[in-house]
Parts: structure tokens; C-alpha cells; sequence
């Protein structure tokens, strides 16, 4: 009897961890399909205010676009009706904005690129702050700044010498040398200009 006895306690110590074992399965299976579903809500309440904010924007611009459209159409038609003089200037001007807000635009890329490049910053903005409010200064009460203007000629007078004349005459003399020879290079005589001698008279 004690056999038969020991033999049912063992069976049932066998068994207890694997309905533990079960009953955590079932708790942990549970946790994570609330999980899962919390997720999916989360997410679903997420696409719906995205898609809800599209709808709206989406709405905002069709009913924006065509009245802008539309308005800048209306004045480009009133500017085109304009003849004479001031109508040559406004079609001058308009073909001229497409090429230079594309310069500006290159310039402005190219620019990030050398100071990136050269690990370069920008100045502060206080200095153009004060180099324009000493422009303006001087436009407005010309006498200091004309006698300021004055004085450096003065300074530049008494600096001036035989070395510095010497000095400034040959970088003249080689500017002028490399201006003549990109003429010769363009026009590919050393004087005169290529051109249709048969019409000539």
C-alpha cells in the first residue's frame, strides 16, 4: 500500500509543473495578444489621423490652388496686355526670372559646398548690422564720412613711393598682358577680327 501510495504521489508531482506550466503558457499567450491587439489599435488610430490630415490638406490645396492660380493667371494676362515700352520691359523681365532663380539656386548650393568644404561658417549676423548702419550713417550725414574718405587718400599720398609705383605698374602691365592674349586666343588672329570679307562694297 505505501508502493501504491508513493507510486500517486509521483505521478501527481510529475504533473504539477506541466499544468503550471500550461496555466503560464495560457497567461503569457493572453498578455501577448492584448499586446498584438493594443498595437494594432494604436496603429489603426495612427493611419486614421494621417489619412485625416491628408483628406484635409489635400482639400485646403484644391481649394487654394485653382483661386491662386486663377489670380496669378489674371495679372499675367493684365501685365501681357500692357504695350509699348513698359510691355517690352515686362516680358523682359518675366523671361529673365526663370535663369536667375536657377543661378540663384546654383550659387546658393555651390556656396554650401566651399563652406563645407572649407569648414567655414558664416559671419554673424551683427556684423552686416553694423558695416550697413555705417552705410547708412555715412548716406545720411555725408561730411564725417567724406572727411574720413579724405584722410585715407591723404595717408595713401604719404605712403606712397617709387617701390609701390614700380610695384603697381607691373601688375598693371600683366593684367593688360592677360586681357590682350584671351583676346588673341578668342579671336584667334593676333589683330582684327574674323569675318565675311566677300560683302564688303
Amino acid at each position: 500500500m505505501s508502493l501504491s501510495l508513493s507510486r500517486a504521489v509521483l505521478r501527481q508531482t510529475t504533473k504539477l509543473p506541466g499544468r503550471t506550466a500550461r496555466r503560464f503558457e495560457s497567461t503569457t499567450s493572453k498578455a501577448t495578444e492584448a499586446a498584438k491587439d493594443t498595437t494594432s489599435k494604436a496603429s489603426q488610430t495612427a493611419t486614421d489621423y494621417k489619412s485625416k490630415a491628408s483628406e484635409g490638406l489635400s482639400r485646403v490645396t484644391s481649394s487654394a490652388g485653382p483661386a491662386i492660380s486663377g489670380a496669378a493667371k489674371g495679372l499675367g494676362n493684365a501685365l501681357g496686355n500692357i504695350g509699348g515700352r513698359t510691355g517690352r520691359l515686362i516680358a523682359f523681365i518675366e523671361r529673365q526670372i526663370p535663369p536667375t532663380v536657377y543661378y540663384a539656386r546654383v550659387g546658393l548650393e555651390l556656396s554650401k559646398l566651399v563652406f563645407q568644404g572649407q569648414k567655414m561658417t558664416p559671419p554673424p549676423i551683427s556684423t552686416f548690422q553694423s558695416y550697413y548702419q555705417r552705410v547708412l550713417q555715412g548716406l545720411r550725414t555725408p561730411g564725417p564720412f567724406l572727411n574720413q574718405a579724405s584722410n585715407s587718400v591723404q595717408q595713401l599720398r604719404q605712403n606712397l613711393n617709387t617701390t609701390n609705383l614700380v610695384t603697381g605698374g607691373v601688375v598693371v602691365a600683366e593684367l593688360l598682358g592677360f586681357f590682350t592674349v584671351g583676346e588673341m586666343i578668342g579671336r584667334m588672329k593676333l589683330v582684327g577680327y574674323r569675318g565675311d570679307t566677300g560683302s564688303h562694297h
